[in-house]
């Protein structure tokens, strides 16, 4: 029987210029999902990152809105302590431009997960512990996460230095 793949939010994220970086999950955080409780441990997406699968950057699991990929180094992922860290660079498409306005305001949800659990236990019928998972993709969800405590940051935007601007500050700086 093939295992389904699952779906897990977090809300930790940041964006600096046309990059978006964070946690899209976080170790031993308890999250509630429907009658269980599920725990993340640490090491639990060592495999996955250490396979060199490739692994997408999705808005809102939308497999046609693509953000990145493992594959072409737009998307950067790994462990630390505290959890699953992203580093993706948003493209210039639709759904970029959406999740960057976005994320700018403050607007998104927070960050979510796709994966299968390859090594889980059961301490009791409405606990469960990952300790190993296969990831798929990750995601820039806009409503709520399941995993509290992930981050997706908004930092200051980059300005474009536009023609016009260049000349308005060449004629203030020779005016002095």
């Amino acid at each position: 029987m093939a295992a389904t793949m699952e779906r897990r939010e977090a809300t930790e994220f940041r964006v600096s210029g046309r990059r978006l970086e964070g946690y899209a999950a976080t170790f031993g955080n308890p999250a509630k999902i429907g009658s269980f409780t599920e725990v993340i441990e640490p090491g639990a997406f060592r495999t996955s990152l250490l396979s060199g699968r490739d692994i997408l950057a999705l808005a809102d699991h939308d497999p046609s809105k693509v953000l990145a990929r493992t594959r072409s180094k737009t998307l950067t992922l790994s462990e630390d302590g505290k959890g699953l860290t992203f580093s993706l660079d948003v493209p210039d498409t639709q759904a970029g431009q959406d999740v960057l306005a976005l994320a700018q305001r403050g607007d998104l949800g927070g960050m979510s997960f796709g994966f299968t659990a390859t090594d889980e236990v059961w301490p009791s019928k409405d606990k469960r512990v990952l300790r190993s998972v296969q990831l798929f993709e990750i995601s820039v969800v806009s409503a709520w996460p399941a995993y509290e405590g992930t981050v997706v940051h908004a930092r200051s935007h980059v300005p474009v230095i536009t023609p016009r601007l260049r000349l308005a500050r060449l004629y203030m700086e020779t005016t002095r």
